[in-house]
């Protein structure tokens, strides 16, 4: 178990507390708010994050978590957690999904109190707070209420980086994705790149683990040397701080793109086929939600969603260079004959029912997301 270090007091131990939520680094973000909930009901318990050992400085970093327990599955899989140590935790929260089997794998550690949607007798189920489509953030925190905790969907900012940016005022592209169906393609990722730096703005590549090639390929279509790419797994301190001092993040919809709504970063994050009032940004200016909508998809599948493909590399371009409108004019953009497309005539053309109304100073022209914006 890997520990910040741990308050003690004068007497025994701190009670323990083990909270469940062994996934990906934009599922610990979107849980943050929860988690500060059961920080604030508990101040007196120890809290232990069951999550992946990669996590693990993002963790400690929400000022919730006081240790983490490595536990990881395959996929989005429910792990083990046997090897929890001493007694059994006193109290046992399940964040990590909907099922018996989170629930379950709790309960074999016999905790004094069980905190789970599927726990017997849930009060949460018995409201139907999964049926009601919540955003992931509001959906977790109606959990807790339910079980008579109070969590702000709203308490999702993280506290500024100590470590310095290896890029402060880039433009960011993280082409990547965990399953393919979320991956827009590489070629349009280094168009949307090619474009901007040729607009004068500073552009690096973001990669994570095995990642690396995907992460070149987008940045020699761009025209960018190695040295604009930041691949195969960077440290959390150097990711989030470069996240918090970029101008715009441009991403699909994973972790990074959470991290940007975290740091109050500038985002364009193109979504399909999971709708972003499920796990998208909150309104406002900071941040654009791309979205045509449609049939729902699987967001694990194998191939690029149909949904993300009609997303295309003029809307990415022009929202990106919107965010990042105070460093250079934005170039004038045209259509395949050179005709010169004006925004009005772009935002006309990506506007869908349901696109929030811009709310920006007087006299600025937003482009409008592609549907829905945050929950």
């Amino acid at each position: 178990m890997t520990a910040a270090a741990e308050p003690t007091g004068p007497c025994s131990p701190r009670p323990r507390l083990l909270v469940l939520r062994a996934l990906g680094l934009g599922d610990l973000l979107t849980g943050v708010p929860a988690l500060r909930g059961v920080r604030r009901h508990f101040p007196h318990h120890a809290v232990v994050l069951a999550a992946p050992p990669a996590l693990t400085d993002a963790a400690l970093a929400t000022g919730a978590v006081d240790a983490v327990l490595a536990a990881q599955a395959p996929g989005r899989g429910v792990p083990a957690l046997r090897h929890w140590p001493g007694a059994a935790p006193d109290v046992a929260i399940d964040l990590h999904g909907n099922g018996p089997d989170s629930a379950d794998v709790l309960a074999e550690l016999h905790p004094g109190r069980l905190i789970a949607y599927a726990a017997r007798d849930s009060p949460a189920a018995a409201l139907g707070v999964w049926e009601r489509g919540e955003h992931e953030r509001t959906r977790w925190c109606s959990v807790l209420a339910a079980y008579g905790i109070a969590a702000d969907p709203e308490d999702y900012r993280l506290p500024v980086p100590a470590d310095p940016s290896p890029a402060p005022g880039a433009v960011v592209i993280h082409p990547g994705a965990d399953a393919a169906a979320r991956r827009w393609p590489a070629h349009r990722f280094g168009a949307v790149a090619e474009r901007l730096r040729a607009a004068g703005r500073r552009v690096v590549v973001l990669g994570g683990p095995g990642e690396e090639d995907l992460a070149l390929t987008v940045a020699a279509a761009a025209g960018l040397g190695p040295g604009e790419v930041l691949a195969g797994g960077v440290p959390f301190g150097e990711l989030s701080a470069l996240v918090a001092q970029a101008a715009v993040l441009v991403s699909g919809d994973t972790g990074t793109a959470h991290l940007a709504t975290a740091h109050g970063t500038p985002s364009v994050t193109l979504f399909g086929p999971v709708p972003p009032r499920l796990s998208g940004p909150p309104p406002g200016d900071r941040h654009t939600a791309l979205w045509h909508p449609g049939p729902p998809g699987d967001p694990y599948g194998t191939e690029p969603d149909p949904l993300l493909l009609r997303i295309g590399v003029d809307e990415v371009v022009e929202a990106a260079l919107w965010h990042d409108r105070e460093v250079a004019p934005v170039p004038r953009i045209t259509d395949a004959g050179g005709a010169p497309i004006g925004r009005s005539r772009l935002r006309r053309k990506v506007r869908a029912p349901g696109t929030l109304p811009h709310r920006g100073a007087p006299g600025t022209a937003r482009p409008r997301a592609t549907g829905e914006v945050g929950p």
